[in-house]
């Protein structure tokens, strides 16, 4: 299968889920994003490498690395490889020089090792297209097969007032969540189009 590049282009507080994060994953050559929900403690430590601040005492990935690059083991690349009732599942592609290993990881995990190896993140098709969002330009599309999220949101976002809602108050809403780059937010109107699309 064709690999998909991906960059980290967003990481902000869960609006719907307490002490979780919506780390946004972007295509690199198109327009698609994909939002993936992980705890605090995996988005602090991507953020911190990301912004290049220097903790006191190692964090675990830190020691992670530190390990591997005491044993000349480095992480080529991560691999979102698959998704599973709404969990992503991925895969970091170690060398020592002399054959490649393929290690399963969280995610989140995965992901706060790229970004201290600065390896490249990658995905497949059938994931982006799956769970992705596109954004073009100020409109918005949806796409296509999408699985609903086993995650119950609360607030605006709860089952009972997404269904409440006419299909071009969710289109509206989508809309606004994209241009606000609410991506978690947005996941949830996208799944119930999709849903009533399908039915």
């Amino acid at each position: 299968m064709k690999k998909i590049k991906l960059d980290i282009v967003g990481l902000s507080y869960s609006q719907t889920q307490s002490g979780a994060y919506a780390l946004v994953l972007g295509e690199v050559s198109g327009r698609r994003r994909l939002p993936i929900i992980i705890g605090g403690f995996e988005a602090q430590a991507i953020a911190i490498e990301i912004e290049k601040m220097t903790p006191s005492r190692p964090l675990t990935h830190d020691l992670f690395k530190s390990f591997a690059q005491s044993y000349h083991i480095d992480i080529q690349e991560v691999i979102i490889y698959n998704l599973v009732d709404g969990i992503f599942y991925a895969k970091l592609l170690c060398n020592d020089g002399k054959k490649v290993t393929e290690i399963d990881a969280r995610t989140s995990d995965a992901i706060a090792l790229a970004v201290r190896f600065g390896c490249p993140i990658y995905t497949y098709e059938f994931i982006l297209a799956s769970a992705g969002i596109v954004i073009e330009g100020n409109d918005f599309v949806f796409l296509e097969n999408i699985e609903s999220g086993k995650d119950q949101p609360k607030q605006e976002t709860s089952a009972a007032n997404i269904s409440a809602l006419s299909d071009d108050e969710l289109k509206a809403k989508l809309k606004q969540a994209l241009e606000e780059e609410a991506y978690e937010r947005a996941a949830k109107f996208r799944d119930e189009l999709a849903r009533r699309k399908s039915s």
